[in-house]
């Protein structure tokens, strides 16, 4: 199996490991060919159920959009509401399964084999760890989310903390200090440890059985432990092709988002109209982009554009820090974290508590946003974690995030916020956050 795997572009395992023997060869399902200048080599039947069950979705969506809208909008929050409780506690779970790890004799494993080096250094592999975990998501929540959480009057007020403004708008001076510090705790349990782990334990569990123990990076792979040989038939099928599903939906939000924020933008900017024409011109666009990363290759695309978009995204980052006051910016960022480790206990318990506005209508449909991105983050996390040892892999992928995380809704956060209270008949940010 060690053979194959090196034959199907992933390197064989280095030095002592414990192989999984299995008479399955990798591909031995696939269906090779090519149309036009293209060759393709896909997976029978997963890539036929799976494609041809998208294709229904999108038709469906398209013949009937607003039933389809009426449909979806009655279903996210029914889920969100009613598996709340399955959430919170799956990610608490993930967290805690993470921490064990960093602090347990596992910790010193190493990805693909004892004598294994790392396939890319720290700021490659930094870049591509973010620009697959967030992306545009910290773009368009960054601002956002702590100002809808500082306790407007349209806000949802996590663990029921003060709002720091009448219902007619009127400022009240006493309750800013207390609203401030629970937006940017609020905030950051959204962007830190929680969502980084589920990444990790996906990616984690591919990894491990890729690297060190010869399977295909697929996720029926995880689960040869408990079905075997069972995991190369239909229960395997069953469980990519669930995975695929979850990738599209989780796809489908990430660029809904991102596209009514750069329209937005342009809007504001270029007087361009804010519209659903432009915004699927906008997909578009983002998908020939990452069509011609992909083409060209893991080192030569997404490597390169991932480190293009950490370096403009710190520009701006810095940008906005000393722009808006890095003294005052940086203040709130060592508040933001104190208040986050105070606060992440409180935000995190699935039971007993009234805020239902933020706890179902937020961190329940960002843990399933999460979760349903987690097969594809964690696939691509897996493949560019070789060599690192598990301490290594899961003290990068998720401590470190989460500090930058915490940091980056610290810098627009707190500059959203700040602009609100200077200006609270006036604000920019008020007027503009839905």
């Amino acid at each position: 199996m060690a053979d194959e795997t090196a034959n199907q572009g992933i390197p064989a395992p280095e030095g002592a490991t414990d192989i999984i023997e299995t008479d399955y060869d990798i591909g031995q399902d696939n269906i090779e060919g090519s149309l036009g200048p293209f060759g393709f080599d896909i997976h029978n039947p997963v890539f036929l159920i799976s494609g041809l069950s998208v294709v229904a979705f999108v038709a469906y969506a398209l013949a009937a959009p607003q039933q389809a809208a009426d449909f979806f909008g009655w279903l996210r929050p029914a889920l969100t509401s009613t598996f709340d409780w399955f959430f919170l506690s799956a990610a608490n779970i993930f967290v805690i399964f993470c921490l064990f790890l960093i602090v347990s004799p596992w910790g010193s494993v190493r990805l693909g084999g004892a004598d294994a080096t790392p396939d890319y250094g720290y700021p490659g592999w930094f870049a591509m760890l973010f620009a697959a975990g967030m992306g545009i998501g910290l773009m368009f929540f960054g601002v956002l989310e702590p100002a809808y959480y500082f306790g407007t009057p349209w806000g949802d007020e996590p663990l029921g903390t003060v709002r720091p403004f009448t219902e007619d708008g009127a400022l009240i001076a006493g309750n800013v200090e207390e609203a401030r510090r629970m937006a940017l705790a609020a905030t950051s349990y959204h962007w830190a440890l929680h969502p980084w782990a589920i990444y990790a334990v996906v990616a984690l569990a591919l990894a491990l059985f890729t690297y060190n123990k010869g399977l295909p990076l697929s996720i029926r792979s995880a689960f040869h432990p408990i079905l075997g040989d069972r995991v190369w038939g239909w229960w395997g099928h069953l469980i990519d092709t669930i995975a695929v599903f979850a990738t599209l939906f989780g796809l489908a939000t990430s660029l809904g988002l991102g596209a009514q924020q750069a329209n937005a933008g342009m809007s504001f900017v270029y007087g361009l109209p804010n519209n659903v024409t432009v915004q699927v011109i906008l997909i578009v666009g983002i998908t020939a982009l990452a069509l011609i990363s992909v083409l060209r290759g893991l080192d030569g695309g997404v490597k390169v554009l991932s480190e293009i978009n950490m370096v403009l995204a710190f520009l701006l980052l810095f940008f906005v820090l000393f722009t808006a006051g890095a003294v005052s910016i940086l203040t709130e960022f060592g508040q933001g974290i104190v208040a986050y480790a105070r606060e992440v206990v409180p935000l995190s318990m699935p039971f007993g508590r009234e805020d239902d506005g933020y706890r179902q209508g937020w961190t329940a449909f960002y843990w399933a946003w999460w979760i349903s991105w987690s097969p594809f983050v964690g696939m691509f996390i897996a493949r560019v974690s070789r060599g690192r040892t598990v301490r290594e892999f899961l003290t990068c992928v998720l401590i470190i995030p989460s500090l930058v995380c915490i940091f980056w809704m610290a810098v627009f956060g707190g500059a959203a916020i700040n602009d609100i209270i200077a200006n609270p008949e006036t604000s920019a940010v008020k007027a503009n956050v839905p």
